[in-house]
């Protein structure tokens, strides 16, 4: 793929003036053009994580110390959600692997180190004994895991390495058995939501989340399931995960393929107006080129040169690179059903869309 450094210098100049517009902000989706702040009330929200993931990730490159600085802003204003213990859930992983994680990774800091250590016994409390999973979120969702906890499950492995204890990564091993038997299909599509008898750990059923439906396959589910256990072959050498990895992988690029290799929300539905998910399509390209690097390299091409494609059509189609405006890629949705939140940004897809690009150069920041 060629212009990788061309697309990167612009991407670093559009986001260093993202960052000067919204200070010490949190963004989430671009309104009219321009990021606000999700602001303390919302400050244990799922998304909080990515832009100071996407900061590391160029600081890492550029070695400019704004990128660093917004990144280091926001990890302390995320000490309100650990020391309040404010609505988190499984979703703990993006969060701080992204911020504290990586600002102990880069620089060695003491106090992300242990913010790190927080945030995966938050996560491996979670953890249900009789059913072996992870549960998803709070209140009255005991039951309940979700596709979305494989690409937060790494913060365990994290965890288990730093401190020599295997506890944590054996939590993490026993969920990503759970999720691959439940909530992976025989033809490769995945459901998003898995609910359990909390009690007893029997299985009860799927349910349909952001999806369609219960059966339907939301296609960004699909994207954290290829990248989820692709990285949980790369934590435990297991090759049931890498077999997972690429069952999905192929029933997702059997699909993309009828859609211009950009995803439609719900590989499994009715096509809907602005039926697009770019985010889909980055978390996607990121687990391709993972899967790539696992693989043999003959059988590994296949997959990087299907990321490359789904790049390229983001790149061309969906992306903007004007400082005057905030939010680099379009097209995303945040679900199927709703209402709003269809053609929009989102700054989960900005970031994978930087580490995709990144892992093509092979110089990323492992956040993972």
């Amino acid at each position: 793929m060629e212009k990788i450094d061309d697309y990167l210098d612009k991407i670093a100049t559009k986001v260093l003036s993202e960052s000067a517009r919204i200070a010490e902000g949190i963004p989430y989706i671009p309104e009219n053009g321009r990021y606000t702040d999700m602001g303390q009330e919302d400050i244990a929200w799922w998304t909080n994580g990515f832009f100071g993931g996407l900061l590391w990730q160029l600081y890492h490159h550029t070695g400019k110390e704004a990128f660093k600085s917004h990144a280091e802003r926001i990890e302390v204003r995320l000490d309100q959600a650990l020391d309040e213990f404010v609505e988190l859930h499984h979703d703990v992983g993006f969060m701080w692997l992204h911020t504290a994680v990586a600002n102990y990774r880069a620089t060695g800091n003491e106090k992300s180190r242990v913010r790190g250590l927080k945030a995966a016994s938050v996560l491996a409390s979670r953890f249900n004994s009789k059913g072996q999973f992870i549960r998803a979120w709070n209140e009255d969702k005991t039951g309940w895991i979700i596709i979305d906890s494989m690409m937060n499950i790494p913060l365990l492995h994290w965890a288990s390495a730093e401190l020599n204890d295997p506890r944590f990564k054996q939590f993490a091993i026993a969920h990503a058995d759970t999720v691959q038997q439940y909530l992976i299909r025989k033809d490769g599509s995945s459901a998003h939501i898995g609910s359990f008898n909390p009690e007893s750990g029997d299985f009860i059923e799927w349910i349909g989340g952001q999806g369609f439906s219960s059966d339907s396959a939301w296609s960004r589910g699909q994207a954290w399931a290829i990248y989820g256990f692709a990285l949980s072959y790369r934590h435990t050498n297991n090759d049931d995960y890498l077999n997972t990895a690429i069952q999905v992988a192929n029933y997702f690029l059997a699909n993309i393929s009828q859609t211009n290799d950009v995803p439609a929300v719900d590989f499994k539905a009715p096509a809907i107006e602005e039926d697009t998910d770019t985010s889909a399509g980055m978390i996607a390209a990121c687990g391709l080129l993972e899967l790539s690097r696992l693989l043999p390299k003959e059988q590994g091409k296949i997959y990087k040169a299907a990321a490359e494609k789904m790049l390229t059509a983001v790149l061309e189609g969906y992306t903007d690179f004007s400082v005057e405006t905030d939010g680099l890629v379009s097209g995303g949705a945040v679900d199927y059903h709703g209402k709003e939140g269809k053609n929009v940004g989102l700054v989960y897809a900005d970031y994978f869309l930087i580490e995709a690009l990144l892992k093509l150069k092979e110089t990323e920041m492992d956040l993972w």
